[in-house]
């Protein structure tokens, strides 16, 4: 085995900045208010038949829960509100809640079907503050195990994700079909 050479090809699109690399979908059925631009506006649009190739592993009314294209780690989540809002004061506690249950449904999820220890969940608000899509507020529940090395350094003693995000998709889909409250 080759250490000296680390694959990760997921990962270049982002370094890029390629959002022409998008999957196609088809024509979205766009939210009154989206921007035909944001990632997680799209995935919020598209039919159920497109849900695979887009990472989205779960739609409520109010949310969707969709992997991270760009993962820090193995089973890096995205939960995001279905609206384009920038600002939590924009979200009825309705939303706020629906979000908050989602988090909490995949940390036991993923602790169950993954075998995860622990996470880290965060919110970056405003570009200053580290957000990656300052117009569409999310979370990331990133999963931790014993000895990982948190998230993933370009330096030696890298490890990479163990995972591809299509066999993501399957178990995290799996996951919520055995546990879907």
């Amino acid at each position: 085995m080759d250490n000296d050479r680390l694959w990760a090809p997921w990962r270049l699109g982002y370094v890029q900045g390629d959002t022409a690399a998008e999957p196609a979908v088809g024509t979205p059925a766009w939210r009154p208010g989206a921007d035909q631009g944001c990632f997680l506006c799209r995935a919020a649009a598209v039919d159920a038949a497109h849900h695979r190739v887009l990472g989205l592993v779960e739609r409520t009314p109010l949310s969707l829960v969709i992997t991270n294209r760009y993962p820090y780690s193995n089973g890096h989540l995205l939960v995001a509100p279905l609206a384009h809002v920038a600002d939590l004061s924009q979200l009825t506690d309705d939303v706020l809640l629906d979000l908050q249950r989602r988090i909490a449904a995949w940390c036991r999820r993923m602790s169950r079907s993954m075998q995860a220890h622990g996470f880290n969940v965060g919110l970056n608000l405003g570009t200053v503050a580290g957000a990656g899509v300052p117009g569409h507020l999310l979370w990331h529940v990133v999963p931790r195990w014993p000895g990982d090395v948190n998230f993933m350094p370009s330096v030696a003693g890298v490890r990479v994700l163990p995972q591809s995000l299509d066999a993501l998709w399957d178990q995290l889909t799996r996951a919520l079909a055995e546990d879907p409250a």
